[in-house]
């Protein structure tokens, strides 16, 4: 069956299980809204402004774990993102931000309201890609939900010129989508957990450090059944607050310029650092030539990209949180900290 660029992105959102939308409308996108007019399943939700509209997209994508869908104009529209695509890439949130674009033609020419948005964006989200011919709008589509929402989550934006939008095509949209070069690594290395392991055993001054990570591949659980286990103690990132409860005798506190004196101090003194999905930024390190001196550092991430960017780390492990967590649960084994722990206990009093 043919319909429109605009019926097929209607009904791509349908199948990646869209049911709110934060929408502005506009000139090149109007193909788009006039294709979602009626639609039941699927909640507009209109914004004063682009900027609030993807703050608020943002806010859904965190609170409710699905993908934060944003549909704009282009120009103005598409430039009042770039903060809110900042803000919620940095914090690994996944959002797929659709924009207006003037026809294929006109692109390049100083069109009426056209800007460059994935040339301005590129740099602040995951990927970000402008549609070219309308039998590629279903795999873009496809594509820009699967990036945004596996491995480690963020912005995707999708710019949808006006034509590709009004042009008829095919309206196959794919269940299964292969991109080469993008795997994201979801196994554990079992050489690397080893080397982890055994260091983590002779230490003396052992904490684990928790960023954001943990909390969104919802490895609460076996974080707090790992400290516990071990009695290694836990420091946290703003964004890792809440992966284990903060009222725990194992949690010192925040770590940075934003963090506690006891959960610095931990840091600064520690012989392990055992660091579980943070990208070491420099709110929590400070100057990094004076950050943990004289410790092992251990980095689980993710994102390849992370790991000994900003701290060179002694063994680094590239896996999901969770499932990193779930092999250390096997073989992890008590450590005595008691005095690590009162020294710490001093420190927080």
């Amino acid at each position: 069956m043919m319909i429109t660029g605009a019926e097929l992105f209607v009904k791509a959102l349908k199948a990646e299980q869209v049911d709110t939308l934060f929408a502005y409308p506009g000139g090149q996108a109007i193909d788009l809204f006039n294709a979602l007019y009626g639609e039941q399943d699927i909640d507009v939700i209109l914004p004063r402004h682009e900027q609030g509209l993807v703050h608020a997209a943002d806010g859904y994508a965190r609170s409710t774990e699905k993908v934060g869908v944003c549909l704009v104009t282009s120009g103005p529209g598409a430039a009042n993102l770039v903060t809110g695509i900042a803000t919620a890439n940095y914090d690994s949130v996944p959002l797929v931000c659709f924009t207006g674009q003037v026809p294929t033609g006109l692109i390049g020419n100083d069109a009426f309201q056209e800007v460059d948005i994935v040339g301005i964006t590129r740099s602040i989200c995951k990927y970000a890609v402008t549609v070219r011919k309308r039998e590629e709008l279903a795999a873009v589509i496809r594509k820009a939900f699967l990036i945004s929402r596996t491995g480690k989550p963020g912005v995707v934006v999708v710019d949808l010129p006006k034509d590709i939008q009004r042009e008829y095509g095919s309206d196959d949209y794919p269940e299964e989508i292969e991109i080469r070069g993008y795997k994201p690594k979801l196994s554990v290395h079992p050489g690397q957990l080893k080397k982890a392991l055994e260091t983590l055993n002779h230490a003396k001054k052992p904490v684990f450090l928790v960023g954001g990570g943990v909390n969104i591949s919802h490895a609460h659980s076996e974080m707090l059944k790992l400290a516990e286990m071990t009695g290694v103690p836990v420091v946290t990132t703003i964004m890792g607050k809440g992966a284990i409860p903060t009222t725990h005798d194992l949690y010192i506190g925040n770590l940075g310029i934003h963090g506690s004196y006891a959960a610095n101090t931990a840091i600064s003194h520690c012989d392990v650092l055992f660091s579980i999905g943070t990208r070491f930024n420099d709110r929590i390190t400070g100057k990094t030539g004076h950050f943990a001196t004289h410790a092992a550092i251990i980095h689980i991430d993710i994102d390849p990209a992370s790991i000994s960017r900003n701290i060179e780390v002694d063994i680094p492990i590239v896996a999901d949180a969770k499932t990193a967590l779930l092999a250390l649960l096997e073989k992890a084994q008590k450590l005595d900290t008691e005095e690590w722990l009162e020294q710490i206990r001093q420190w927080k009093s």
